[in-house]
């Protein structure tokens, strides 16, 4: 249960860098917008995740909702926070 506590704050400080626009986002990195409508949180993530399977079901579940029409001006993923970070811990592990 530790070994996931640590993993689970790795992703967090990861995720969750101090960039406050799109021209602070690094090379190789993504801006993502995540939560529902009332409150939405931006989260910068790698590029390489775009390309996992199960990442590639928070862009199906994007696409349906919003179209390619964001508008936050990034890409923008309806689910709860938690979800999210859980599926990018998993996927930084």
């Amino acid at each position: 249960m530790g070994f996931r506590f640590a993993s689970l704050v790795h992703a967090k400080q990861l995720i969750q860098k101090p960039f406050s626009s799109a021209k602070d986002t690094p090379k190789g990195f993504v801006a993502v917008y995540v939560g529902d409508e009332s409150r939405k949180k931006r989260f910068v993530i790698p590029v390489t995740y775009l390309n996992q399977p199960s990442f590639q079901d928070f862009l199906s579940q994007a696409e349906e909702e919003f179209g390619f029409d964001h508008p936050m001006g990034a890409l923008t993923i309806p689910c709860k926070e938690d979800t999210f970070i859980d599926l990018i811990s998993r996927l930084s592990a």
